[in-house]
């Protein structure tokens, strides 16, 4: 058997990939029952069944009978963006294929970085782009506006750099749809905040009620591709001239 796999997890993991259905398994059905009566799940008769068997993981030596190749994965999505921008005169800096956490922190934490970019030149010498894949998180609480994890993380990358000059960036996930929504991701410049301010609109209230999509549809700075075939996980590009 051979497996063909298109990544969309840090790390590539097989047996995580698409949960791994041809990929050998090294947890048993004790692993799978404590994940079971911790959660309190509802299972279908032919799963306890399965359960109840006490099947072992799968054998060793199946292994050498399956085989498997990663096709693509979010960071030979980075490592191309990086040879394009070496291309185009700019210095790459790869902050990694397996970010996580909350989308709004993470804006925060890439617009510190490139602040030090730009007025120290550390860790790198503009012209530069920042490149970093993963996948981020929205906590909604109460308030439930519109909006993907990548929006998000842009709508605080704005506030955090709060129009300093030369600083763009780009946030879009890889299979063309940023959570819910219809948009791949969207785009931010200097002007970003004040085009919002002189329609109205409060960056920072946006923010608070998690509407990040609304923020950018009106500024008409949604980026929409349509389903891509494709999941390489989120891409996030920053450029600093």
């Amino acid at each position: 058997m051979c497996t063909l796999l298109v990544s969309d997890i840090p790390g590539d993991e097989p047996a995580l990939v698409a949960s791994g259905p041809t990929i050998g398994s090294p947890f048993g059905p004790d692993e799978a029952g404590a994940v079971v009566a911790r959660h309190g799940l509802e299972l279908p008769a032919a799963a306890r069944e399965r359960l109840a068997d006490n099947v072992p993981p799968t054998p060793a030596e199946l292994g050498a009978r399956c085989h498997h190749t990663v096709l693509c994965s979010a960071m030979q999505s980075l490592e191309a963006a990086a040879a394009a921008a070496r291309a185009a005169g700019l210095a790459p800096l790869l902050l990694g294929d397996g970010l996580e956490g909350e989308a709004r922190a993470m804006g925060t934490v890439h617009g510190g970085i490139a602040h030090s970019v730009r007025r120290w030149h550390q860790p790198v010498a503009p012209p530069a782009v920042l490149l970093s894949g993963g996948e981020a998180t929205v906590t909604l609480g109460d308030a439930g506006g519109r909006g993907g994890r990548n929006t998000e993380f842009l709508l605080a990358l704005a506030i955090a750099l709060d129009g300093a000059a030369g600083i763009h960036a780009l946030a879009a996930d890889t299979d063309g749809i940023d959570g819910s929504e219809d948009n791949a991701g969207a785009v931010i410049g200097p002007d970003t905040l004040a085009r919002a301010r002189a329609l109205g609109i409060d960056p920072h209230d946006a923010l608070a009620r998690h509407d990040a999509y609304g923020f950018f549809e009106a500024l008409g700075d949604l980026v929409d591709t349509g389903p891509t075939g494709t999941n390489v996980n989120d891409f996030r590009a920053l450029v600093i001239e």
